[in-house]
């Protein structure tokens, strides 16, 4: 029986010390992700973009894309007090913490527990005993089959995530502010047009409450450009209270209670206009949340190799150095150094299938990992090609609009020259001045999704972790 015990114990040794090699590997870059045609051209339905990689605008640190002194003294003023981005670098501690305790299990532990007891013999002439023990114990487990090492560097990649984490948070931070402060200029700009249009309807207003009082128009004229001065005051309230909004979030950003936030003109504003973004996954060199989700498939890669080596020998090693007076029946005086060392080895037969069910859960979560990051890879390309289709139909667009507003001023002015000479009725000059409206407004509109784009792709691009 003893034999046979023994030859089991050597073919599991013999077959652990053959195969242990396996649980020392690392993680590497699946081939097998999806990476082509993640942009979209721009003009083609059925083509995807082929750029330049030498340069990424991703990689432009954020103070070379935001270049308005004010915009930047508001980005400095977030990362400095917004609490996300404190909450961010305090898990970064956290998991920091926990990475120093997965290095140090390499160590022996080290115990102390000392100990005094006291004992007499409820007899005449009984002596009282007093025995003490001052141990020192260390345990060591032997790393042979990687379990340690596999647990170490799931640990790293724990922390690189969260690190990855902590940029994605400075990046939405960085990008946050540039969009609420465009916003605020956009809609400054749109309330200056709406008073400039509620001076000019005041005056048709005027004229036409003068040519009633001559007697060459109706009231129906009079009422309906009052109308139309009332509508164009309620729009600049509207816009005034959006003002108030934005400037209440861009506040929540900096860490603030709700201010008036200090801001340039619309019209000063100068951001880049030629983009290289880069192909596949050079692309995404500079996104956080992908590298944190491929960081997260390499940390259930490791994961899975230590619920590997579950199924191998534990080997530990503990010992004991104890002075003591307490020699088993006798007690001397002085103490005695008594020493001790013990040899283990644990092989794991029968663990009500916890252990084959641990790594087959191991093995699921790396595979919706992998899922993760391929779909984080999908939606950053998604992210570029969107933000790309906007700065450029944007800009189209406010081209167009600016020939639109250009014949539409002259409109204006024709048609109330026209209205004074009985040329043309008061609804057309409503409508004129609607229109040149609508047109002006529509126009700043579109120069602001410009500047949006710009800043949704270098967001879209990583950029801000500079």
């Amino acid at each position: 029986m003893k034999h046979a015990i023994l030859k089991y114990f050597k073919f599991v040794v013999a077959a652990s010390l053959l195969t242990s090699c396996a649980l020392y590997g690392k993680y590497e870059r699946p081939d097998n992700v999806n990476t082509k045609g993640l942009i979209r051209d721009l003009t083609s339905d059925v083509d995807t973009l082929q750029v330049n990689t030498d340069e990424n605008f991703g990689n432009l640190p954020w103070r070379e894309v935001f270049t308005d002194p004010q915009l930047q003294s508001l980005i400095e003023k977030a990362l400095e007090n917004n609490t996300d981005l404190r909450n961010a670098a305090l898990n970064v501690k956290m998991v920091e913490a926990q990475l120093k305790v997965s290095k140090l299990a390499f160590l022996p532990s080290l115990a102390i527990a000392p100990q005094g007891s006291i004992a007499r013999v409820m007899m005449d002439g009984a002596e009282t005993s007093k025995t003490y023990q001052l141990p020192i114990a260390a345990s060591w487990t032997i790393d042979l089959f990687g379990q340690l090492l596999s647990v170490k560097r799931s640990a790293q990649m724990q922390l690189l995530a969260t690190k990855d984490y902590q940029v994605v948070v400075q990046t939405n931070i960085i990008c946050g502010v540039a969009n609420l402060y465009y916003t605020l200029m956009m809609l400054d700009e749109q309330l200056a047009i709406v008073t400039d249009m509620e001076g000019l309807v005041k005056e048709t207003w005027d004229m036409m409450k003068l040519q009633m009082e001559l007697g060459r128009a109706r009231s129906t004229s009079v009422q309906s450009a009052e109308s139309s001065y009332y509508s164009v005051q309620a729009q600049a309230v509207d816009i005034r209270r959006q003002i108030r909004e934005m400037e209440n979030s861009m506040s929540l950003l900096l860490g603030e209670a709700g201010h008036q936030i200090p801001r340039g003109k619309f019209s000063e504003q100068s951001l880049p206009s030629n983009f290289s973004t880069g192909v596949g996954i050079q692309l995404l060199s500079n996104r956080a949340d992908v590298h944190a989700a491929e960081m997260q498939l390499a940390q259930c890669f490791y994961d899975v190799e230590t619920a590997r080596s579950r199924f191998y020998p534990n080997i530990t090693i503990s010992g004991t150095a104890m002075f003591t007076n307490s020699l088993g029946s006798a007690i001397v005086n002085p103490g005695k150094w008594l020493l001790s060392a013990v040899g283990q080895l644990t092989q794991p037969i029968f663990q009500h299938g916890q252990i084959v069910a641990g790594l087959k859960v191991a093995k699921v979560k790396q595979e919706q990992a992998f899922n993760t990051w391929q779909n984080s890879i999908l939606k950053a390309g998604n992210e570029v090609s969107n933000a790309l289709l906007m700065y450029n139909s944007s800009a189209e667009r406010a081209k167009l609009e600016t020939k639109q507003v250009e014949v539409l001023t002259q409109n204006v002015e024709d048609t109330r020259q026209l209205y004074v000479s009985k040329g043309s009725s008061y609804l057309e000059v409503i409508q004129a001045q609607t229109g040149l409206l609508n047109a002006r407004i529509s126009k700043v509109t579109d120069e602001f999704n410009k500047m949006q784009a710009v800043v949704n792709l270098y967001q879209a691009l990583g950029g801000g972790s500079k």
